[in-house]
C-alpha cells in the first residue's frame, strides 16, 4: 500500500512538473500598490470553530428558477464520456431518481421547474454508478453551482455522521454562498453541514481544541480544510465526493495548488474511489492538460469532460460597451454623473478596480461626492467582507467596489451593472488581458439570463490595446458610447441593454 501511495505521489509530482500552469502567479487584486496582500483571497491564517449562516441566509427575492437561466445551445455543449456508461440527457429531475426530500427542496425552496441544459447534460455523468470523475466548463449563470450541490446531497447517506462530501472555493464569500445554496436546497433531507473558512480572531479557537468533524457535508476554503485534515479533525475515510469549485483557479495558483493537491493527496490515502468534480467557467489549454493529469494519475480512475465553446461563454444577455474617457478624473465623472445616477432606476452596480489602492481612492472620491458606496477588498477583517457582503445581497446597499475578490461566482441577480474602472491584466505581463477574469467579472451582472449591462472605462492607448485583445479573444465586437459627457448616449445605451 504504501508503495502503490508512493508511486501515486511520484506521479502526481511528474505530472505537475511537465504541465507546469502552477508557477506562482500573484494577482491585482493582491496588491496594495507594491505591498503584498496576504489576505486578499483565502486569508486561512485562523482556524474555524463554528460558522452561524443563519445571518447569511439567501435573499427570498433571489428567484433561482430554471428557466432564468442562461443556457447555452445544445450544439454548443461537448461532451467527452469514457468506457461502457451511456448517459442519456436529463428533461426533468425525476429522471435522475433523486429522493422525495430532494425533489421537494428543489422545487419548492429553490423554485426550480426542470433542469437546466447544462444540468441535464452533466447531472447523468455524476449520479450514474460507476460515478466517474468530471472536468466540467460551463458558463457564469448556467447552473453549475446546482450541478455539484446536487451531486454531494444525493451521495450522503444521512444515517452515517461522518463526512460524506466535500466541497473546496478559493474564497470565504463563496464558500458561504455555497453553504447557502446546500442548506436551502438540501432543507427537508436532514443532511448536516459546517463551513470551514477563516474566522476574525475574537473566534479563534485552536485546531487541536475543537472537536472531530461529524457534518455530512464540508464546504471551505483550502487553506483551513488542509490544516483540519493534517490535524486528523476531518476524516477521509468516509469521502464518496469531492467537489472543487473554480477549479482552474485553485489548481492553477500558486498556494491554492498546493493546498488542494495536499488534499486530494490526503483523500487518496485514505479514499480512492473518491468522486472528483472539477467545475468553473474557464479552463485554459494549459490549466485542462495539468487538471486532466491530476484527475488521471491521482486518482486512476476514468473521468468525463463537458465544456461550452469559448464564443458561447461571453453571455450574450449582458451587453457590453466600452467608454473611452480623456483622464482618470474623467473615469470617476462618468461613474459619478452618468452610470450611478442612472444605476437606481436598473438594481444594483459593483465596480472592479485592480488594487486595493485604487479601491480606497474610488470609494473616498464617490463618498466625499455624496454617493453611499461600500468597499471590499481582502485586507479587511473577516467580518467586515461578511458584513458588507451581506448588506449588499440583502439590497441595504447599492453600490459595491471590489477587487477581483468577488469576480469568481458572487451570486446576487439583482446586480445588473457592472463597470470596469480598470481592465484586467495579467499580473506578470500586465500588458496583456486577463481574460478569464474579465468573463467573470461580466458574469457578475445579468445572473441566471436576467438582462444586464457593462461599462468598460478606457482612457490610455493600453486600454484600448488590451480591449481590442479582450475582443479578438471572445470573437466579439464592444459597442463604444460614442461621449462620455454625454446623458443620451448612456440612456440610449441601457435601453438596448433593455435595462430601461
Amino acid at each position: 500500500m504504501a508503495d502503490t501511495t508512493a508511486a501515486a505521489t511520484s506521479s502526481v509530482a511528474k505530472a505537475v512538473a511537465e504541465a507546469q500552469p502552477q508557477e506562482t502567479k500573484r494577482s491585482w487584486g493582491d496588491e496594495a500598490g507594491a505591498e503584498p496582500d496576504h489576505a486578499a483571497l483565502t486569508s486561512d491564517d485562523k482556524s474555524v470553530s463554528a460558522l452561524n449562516l443563519e445571518s447569511l441566509a439567501i435573499d427570498e427575492t433571489k428567484k433561482k428558477a430554471n428557466n432564468f437561466l442562461d443556457d447555452p445551445d445544445d450544439s454548443n455543449i461537448k461532451s467527452v464520456t469514457v468506457g461502457d456508461t451511456m448517459y442519456t440527457s436529463a428533461k426533468t429531475f425525476e429522471e435522475l431518481n433523486l429522493s422525495p426530500d430532494l425533489l421537494k427542496g428543489l422545487y419548492v425552496e429553490m423554485k426550480f421547474e426542470r433542469p437546466s441544459k447544462i444540468q441535464a447534460h452533466s447531472l447523468p455523468m455524476i449520479l450514474t454508478p460507476p460515478y466517474k470523475h468530471l472536468i466540467a466548463q460551463a458558463q457564469n449563470g448556467s447552473g453549475k453551482t446546482t450541478c455539484f450541490i446536487l451531486g454531494m446531497l444525493s451521495r450522503v447517506d444521512p444515517k452515517l455522521g461522518a463526512p460524506q462530501a466535500l466541497c473546496i472555493c478559493p474564497t470565504r464569500e463563496l464558500a458561504i454562498q455555497n453553504m447557502e445554496v446546500l442548506k436551502k436546497m438540501g432543507k427537508y433531507t436532514g443532511i448536516t453541514s459546517e463551513c470551514a473558512i477563516p474566522m476574525d480572531s475574537t473566534n479563534y479557537i485552536p485546531v487541536s481544541q475543537r472537536a472531530p468533524v461529524s457534518a455530512q457535508v464540508v464546504i471551505g476554503t483550502p487553506g483551513t480544510i488542509n490544516k483540519w485534515v493534517t490535524a486528523k479533525k476531518l476524516s477521509m475515510s468516509y469521502l464518496k465526493i469531492l467537489v472543487f469549485d473554480e477549479a482552474d483557479h485553485m489548481l492553477a495558483e500558486s498556494g491554492f495548488k498546493d493546498d488542494s493537491l495536499r488534499i486530494m493527496k490526503a483523500i487518496n490515502r485514505s479514499n480512492p474511489d473518491c468522486q472528483v468534480l472539477l467545475f468553473s467557467a474557464t479552463f485554459d489549454d494549459a490549466v485542462r492538460a495539468f487538471v486532466s493529469k491530476i484527475v488521471r494519475d491521482l486518482f486512476r480512475g476514468d473521468y468525463n469532460q463537458m465544456f461550452v465553446n469559448k464564443e458561447e461563454l461571453s453571455l450574450e444577455s449582458v451587453k457590453q460597451y466600452k467608454v473611452r474617457c480623456p483622464d482618470e478624473l474623467a473615469k470617476i465623472m462618468v461613474i459619478k454623473d452618468r452610470i450611478l445616477e442612472l444605476a437606481n432606476k436598473v438594481g444594483q452596480t459593483i465596480i472592479f478596480v485592480r488594487t486595493r489602492n485604487s479601491a480606497s481612492m474610488l470609494h473616498k472620491a464617490l463618498t466625499e461626492y455624496g454617493y453611499e458606496v461600500t468597499t471590499i477588498q481582502g485586507a479587511l477583517k473577516q467580518e467586515d467582507r461578511d458584513k458588507i457582503v451581506k448588506e449588499f445581497k440583502d439590497g441595504l446597499t447599492q453600490v459595491l467596489v471590489s477587487t477581483d475578490l468577488l469576480a469568481r461566482g458572487f451570486d446576487q441577480s439583482l446586480v445588473n451593472l457592472v463597470v470596469n474602472f480598470d481592465l484586467p491584466v495579467k499580473h506578470d505581463l500586465p500588458s496583456e488581458p486577463d481574460c478569464e477574469v474579465y468573463l467573470h467579472r461580466v458574469g457578475r451582472a445579468g445572473r441566471f439570463g436576467r438582462k444586464g449591462a457593462v461599462f468598460n472605462l478606457l482612457c490610455r492607448d493600453r486600454d484600448d490595446m488590451i480591449m481590442a485583445k479582450i475582443e479578438k479573444h471572445f470573437n466579439m465586437e464592444v459597442t463604444q458610447v460614442l461621449s462620455w459627457t454625454s446623458d443620451e448616449d448612456f440612456v440610449a445605451a441601457l435601453k438596448k441593454a433593455g435595462l430601461l
